[in-house]
């Protein structure tokens, strides 16, 4: 993505649930400080965000916490994930003045690695449509085994377009989105399986029996940074997190697409400059990090805001301001967030705790507003 390219807000290509509303992110700093008070130890924490864009989500944060007399003077520091410069720059403009009021440091890193595992410090980390810009490889099942879908040039008259067959297609509930090849570049399956394309078909049990003709979608990239997640709070400290993406909890065949200006396009149109992403397998993230933690959900953005109370935060926003315009605002805001057609449906939320937590170190079943859940036949399981 070029640095001067807007990605967020109005002028940008998407509209994030924290532009949207800062009830948003107020409702999972108060998730996240219930984990943590229900801690045996109370010990000083860190809050850790995985792409976090122009600073508006851990800034709705942050206030939060500054409000709590339970966590004053508990935040230790603010680990923010992002490689962008520009970005970098925007995030300190935010965020700088409420570093200085109350004295803890932000760092920046490239890579989720980069973050020390301190262990008297519970870690908070927040990774709000991270995951479905994630680099991703399209395999196939074939008589051979797994295929790699490649990018070829399609100038080449040898060279044919491939598609997901009809069958993959009604089976990913996927947006629609445009299929047409590029005049430049077109999708080909390799004449045999590739090392990463076998690899990859192993990634999860789920496709071991797949049909031949299959399609799915898998990250690498996406397992080894919920892998990180996982390292960060299976520590002495403890810790706990939140994922907020598009997808589901199983795997998709073509939700590969692309916006620019809040329009889905061609994903080879205008490279660099369009905003690139797929649905999330959430299930293929909780394998990934199923030895170090206990996972949650996904749940639909819509019951996690619900249950956190987004009606009762709502009136209360209302009552504060005696602006027509505002109030309106106010509650097209939490109304957008959870509708049942849009974002409250389209949107997972993925709760991640330790193994063993509270008064005792025991283990927990349920976290709230997490439910155990257990899902009809799904495709890919």
């Amino acid at each position: 993505m070029k640095p001067e390219h807007a990605v967020f807000g109005t002028q940008g290509d998407f509209i994030t649930s924290p532009e949207i509303s800062q009830m948003f992110g107020e409702l999972v700093a108060l998730w996240m400080i219930k984990q943590w008070m229900d801690t045996s130890i109370k010990a000083p924490f860190r809050v850790v965000e995985l792409g976090p864009g122009r600073g508006t989500l851990m800034d709705d944060i942050l206030r939060v916490l500054k409000q709590l007399p339970a966590a004053r003077g508990k935040l230790k520091s603010i680990h923010l994930v992002e490689s962008s410069a520009t970005m970098r720059a925007l995030q300190e403009g935010k965020l700088r003045k409420t570093s200085e009021e109350g004295n803890f440091e932000i760092m920046w890193h490239d890579a989720i690695e980069e973050i020390e595992h301190e262990e008297g410090i519970f870690t908070m980390l927040v990774a709000h449509e991270f995951f479905d810009v994630l680099p991703v490889n399209v395999v196939e099942r074939t008589e051979q085994g797994w295929n790699e879908v490649l990018i070829a040039p399609s100038s080449d008259p040898s060279i044919k377009y491939t598609m997901p067959s009809s069958e993959s297609d009604q089976n990913s509930d996927s947006p629609p989105h445009l299929h047409h090849a590029s005049s430049r570049w077109t999708r080909v399956l390799s004449p045999t399986p590739t090392a990463s394309s076998t690899l990859l078909g192993l990634a999860s049990p789920r496709f071991f029996s797949l049909p031949v003709g299959t399609r799915i979608e898998v990250s690498r990239a996406s397992m080894n940074q919920a892998r990180g997640i996982g390292k960060l709070i299976n520590t002495k400290g403890g810790g706990c997190a939140l994922v907020v993406d598009y997808g589901a909890d199983k795997a998709f065949s073509d939700s590969l697409r692309a916006f620019k200006q809040h329009k889905i396009v061609d994903i080879f149109c205008s490279p660099g400059e369009c905003d690139i992403t797929m649905n999330v397998d959430f299930a293929l993230l909780k394998e990934s990090m199923a030895d170090l933690v206990s996972t949650y959900g996904p749940i639909s953005q819509r019951d996690f805001l619900t249950r956190m109370g987004i009606d009762i935060r709502t009136a209360a926003l209302v009552r504060s301001t005696s602006s027509l315009e505002r109030k309106k605002a106010i509650e097209d805001g939490a109304n957008r967030l959870i509708d049942p057609l849009g974002m409250g449906e389209q949107y997972k939320v993925l709760g991640v705790v330790a193994k063993s937590r509270g008064e005792a170190g025991q283990d927990v079943s349920e976290v709230w507003p997490f439910t155990v859940i257990h899902d009809s036949a799904q495709q890919f399981m």
